[in-house]
């Protein structure tokens, strides 16, 4: 490892690849922390959608932030005190959380706290620009991806598994529905690090995604 590398691991990718799970398991295999910035960026949709708060209002949007008290405790997300866990999971605020954080100064806002929780290391991040933008000295970068088909049946197992009557078509559709737009974004594209190493999770189950992590970080170290 780089003696000026983060010891941080930044895992990247699209919607509905398996990041938060993979990299929950990641941290947990190594000891290490896990670090939801997806959840983050969940938990300032839900607060723009509870306050009606709209992107295009500058001074809401600022008030909005200046007050967002976001904490994450072991896996659960909390907005000023509640745990949001399940309310950020919710079609309503996955159909909001791409415009959301797509949006600047929400970034902005958001990866400042990322970078200062980060920023003594060992932990396990992912997201979309983790190794291109918040974190880009992390020591292990990886950018994981799959097909839309596999990554819309996995997304739509999960949500049978709570309850819901998922149609297949309609997540598919969702999930190609964000691909392009966090890809065209103009602020931190998802794109793959030049210094990342691509892993199409395909055909591959989860312990064996992990496996493959694990061992390359170990091997990098």
């Amino acid at each position: 490892m780089n003696a000026s590398a983060l010891p941080l691991i930044a895992i990247d990718g699209p919607s509905g690849v398996g990041k938060s799970t993979t990299a929950r398991r990641v941290a947990a295999r190594l000891g290490w922390e896990y670090l939801d910035t997806g959840a983050m960026y969940r938990a300032a949709a839900l607060a723009l959608h509870r306050s009606s708060t709209q992107l295009d209002d500058p001074e809401a949007l600022e008030a909005l932030l200046a007050g967002l008290d976001l904490e994450q405790r072991g896996t659960r997300i909390y907005l000023r005190g509640e745990d949001v866990s399940e309310a950020i999971r919710t079609q309503e605020v996955t159909r909001l959380v791409t415009p959301v954080s797509a949006n600047a100064r929400v970034r902005e806002v958001l990866v400042d706290q990322q970078r200062r929780i980060g920023q003594r290391g060992q932990w396990v991040v992912d997201g979309r620009d983790i190794g291109t933008v918040v974190f880009t000295q992390a020591c292990c970068k990886v950018f994981l991806t799959a097909s839309p088909e596999a990554r819309a049946h996995r997304r739509f197992l999960e949500l049978e598994a709570k309850g819901q009557s998922p149609d297949f078509e309609d997540v598919l559709t969702d999930l190609n529905r964000r691909d392009k737009a966090d890809s065209t974004r103009a602020v931190a594209p998802l794109r793959q690090a030049e210094d990342a190493v691509a892993l199409d999770s395909s055909e591959m189950s989860l312990d064996q995604v992990v496996e493959w992590i694990v061992a390359r970080h170990l091997a990098h170290r």
